[in-house]
């Protein structure tokens, strides 16, 4: 198995305000994650995606920054399987045993979908679906115009804050909020399907690509001893 990545994620002394873009001064101490890279093979991605990561005593903080000169998107329902359109998506398995996993996505229009995995798919794992974190805030901002194709955009970005309370759960029989130099385990991907224009409409196509931070070696998110490591 290759080297996986690990984030450095350091301890803010002042919270964020989640607005979207990534842009209040709390966020100068996080560092970028690596660009994603393809979940498996395939070209390098069309458009870059990166990601910070922060806590504090009440919440992980994650932000993800997307470029995309087309930002489109139409499910508005809450725990709509939002990996259908444009995303963005966060996984976490606090304890690193595979089993009893967080999964987070978030669309353009700040559509959120959340699940808990008992156990992978391939090991015959049924989702807990909806998973709702109740102290759970998310935040989404469009450098341009959603579901607009005659102009240009710069891409959308994402702010969460996750309370460690509703992480705990997840966590049995160690520190939440995590104690200095614990490793969960976590992995983000961004979901990218091509598109048509159609009257003047975005018409999505149907060839899915899949970017990640820590690729999998195969076309299955749901493989965690192969997502990467998230030091605190």
């Amino acid at each position: 198995m290759p080297d996986l990545p690990v984030y450095e994620c350091p301890r803010t002394a002042t919270a964020p305000n989640l607005d979207g873009t990534l842009t209040d001064p709390a966020w100068e101490a996080a560092p970028w994650t690596t660009d994603f890279v393809p979940i498996h093979d395939g070209p390098t991605p069309r458009f870059r995606t990166r990601a910070k990561l922060m806590y504090d005593d009440q919440y992980l903080y994650v932000g993800g920054l997307l470029e995309e000169p087309h930002v489109w998107s139409t499910m508005t329902e809450k725990n709509s399987k939002l990996f259908h359109e444009n995303n963005f998506e966060l996984f976490l398995d606090p304890d690193g045993d595979g089993l009893n996993y967080y999964e987070f996505e978030i669309n353009p229009l700040g559509t959120i979908w959340e699940l808990t995995l008992p156990k992978p798919y391939v090991d015959g794992g049924v989702p807990i679906d909806p998973t709702n974190l109740p102290g759970l805030r998310t935040a989404i901002h469009v450098d341009g115009t959603v579901n607009d194709p005659s102009d240009t955009d710069t891409g959308w970005s994402v702010e969460l804050a996750v309370p460690w309370a509703d992480l705990a759960p997840y966590n049995e029989g160690r520190a939440t909020p995590p104690s200095p130099g614990a490793e969960w385990r976590m992995n983000l991907m961004r979901c990218e399907w091509p598109h048509e224009v159609v009257d003047g409409a975005y018409v999505k196509g149907e060839l899915l690509e899949f970017w990640v931070w820590s690729p999998q070696g195969i076309e299955d998110m749901h493989r965690p001893a192969t997502w990467g490591v998230l030091r605190f």
